[in-house]
């Protein structure tokens, strides 16, 4: 959410003032709801308001100071911006001391309102992006893709509750669609920083003009576009967890800079001196063998041993084809639930393919294989089915090639995150052409997408 279409709540009993101050926020960018009374203001607000209360503090009835103590019963995190009269500075202090987010004094330059009320939207986004996170997290109902039976997911489990209640940074390997952003969540849901905020970042998808704003946040000005304050991920996750997928993606010039906050434990905002101290636990996920200098790449070594402090490796769902079954029937049984329909009868055809497939896309690719069987979308499964049934020498040739061709196309998506311009070029044939294979062999690209 931009902070300049943030919700603003405005209170005020006098309406000249409220109504030339609402004017002051809607030209800054902002969506006023104005009232006369608290009253009136308290009767639409409840904790998924995603914006800030602005309200005067002398009013009849429910004045300010009331106001702010019911919103802060109802979220302590919604901030209250309260005006004030000289005479009410005092109280006005208190207030902040009690959680209120600031306080502005009459009368008031149409800037230091506009400023706080941005300052606290950027504040509310990030609660609301965080508790969305949170959500996120405890719907996986405790490591969905880490249910298993095997061995290895056993241990992964006993690893996991070792090392969570620890400070330690942690690298997490494994393919696309293994669960390395469930091990990240699960590694602080179960630690003491539960509390605190879990912040994911996909150092795979920013540009390099953006990553380091958004790791290291920013001042007004601090480059062009910078219209306003930022904070940066790394701050947002001080006394809880920085989740950083894909860390052999960030550009060199970012990994310098990483580097010295894992040392200091500080971070630097774009376009200021001031050295803020932060409470940081990292775990940082890779696709790739960081460890390897043939796959490292430009990755620095040194950030790799600084960050290698645990590892955790995921296992692919081929190495542990026993907890294939038991997942289908699980994301099976879920999707059920969810669509409002009951689960087909499972025929031998798809128990063959859960028993012979790969799974280059891992548990992502097999909870949407599961949900396409329970809403009977069979056609484009049974084309990969019918495929996956058959020995690799049985058939005539023209029926192999295409078995062939279709599990190239496969690994090819698998490799490369689903993404469609990379795997075109790794094939080397026409993007109708790609379209054309994938409608022929009953590939759904999504299943291989992060």
């Amino acid at each position: 959410m931009d902070n300049h279409t943030a919700p603003v709540i405005l209170i005020d009993d006098d309406r000249e003032l409220l109504r030339a101050t609402r004017q002051t926020l809607e030209l800054a960018g902002f969506s006023v709801s104005a009232f006369a009374t608290a009253a009136e203001a308290l009767a639409g607000l409840d904790a998924n308001f995603s914006g800030v209360v602005v309200s005067d503090i002398r009013m009849p009835g429910i004045d300010g100071l009331q106001l702010f103590d019911r919103v802060l019963r109802l979220d302590p995190d919604i901030p209250v911006i309260l005006v004030t009269g000289h005479g009410d500075i005092a109280v006005a202090v208190k207030a902040i001391k009690d959680g209120a987010y600031d306080f502005i004094t009459k009368p008031f330059a149409a800037d230091r309102l506009a400023q706080s009320v941005a300052r606290a939207a950027e504040k509310r986004r990030l609660v609301m992006e965080n508790r969305a996170l949170r959500e996120s997290a405890e719907q996986a109902q405790d490591g969905l893709p880490l249910i298993g039976q095997t061995p290895a997911m056993e241990r992964l489990r006993r690893t996991l509750r070792q090392i969570a209640d620890t400070d330690v940074d942690v690298l997490v390997t494994g393919e696309t669609g293994s669960g390395k952003e469930v091990v990240a969540s699960l590694l602080h849901r179960w630690s003491r920083r539960a509390k605190g905020n879990f912040v994911a970042l996909n150092c795979g998808t920013l540009p390099d003009t953006v990553i380091e704003s958004e790791l290291f946040g920013h001042e007004a000005g601090a480059f062009t576009g910078a219209q306003k304050k930022r904070i940066g991920r790394i701050e947002h996750s001080s006394g809880g967890t920085l989740f950083l997928d894909e860390i052999e993606s960030m550009p060199v010039s970012t990994q310098v800079q990483m580097l010295r906050v894992l040392e200091m434990r500080e971070v630097t905002p774009l376009g200021t001196n001031e050295v803020r101290p932060v409470d940081l636990r990292v775990v940082a996920a890779a696709k790739v063998d960081l460890g390897d200098p043939g796959q490292r790449g430009a990755f620095r070594e040194d950030l790799y041993y600084r960050l290698n402090v645990v590892t955790i490796s995921i296992p692919p769902l081929r190495e542990r084809r026993d907890d294939v079954a038991l997942l289908f029937f699980y994301f099976a049984e879920r999707a059920a639930a969810r669509f409002h329909r009951p689960v087909p009868v499972v025929p031998a055809s798809v128990h063959r393919h859960l028993g012979q497939h790969d799974w280059p896309g891992n548990v992502r690719e097999l909870a949407h294989f599961a949900e396409r069987f329970v809403l009977g979308l069979e056609e484009a499964a049974q084309a990969s089915l019918s495929a996956s049934a058959e020995t690799d020498d049985a058939g005539s040739l023209p029926e192999r090639l295409e078995r062939y061709e279709a599990d190239v196309i496969r690994e090819t998506l698998g490799r490369n995150d689903g993404d469609v311009r990379r795997t075109i070029e790794a094939l080397g044939i026409p993007r109708k052409t790609f379209y054309d294979k994938l409608q022929r062999h009953g590939i759904v690209r999504s299943d291989f997408s992060r």
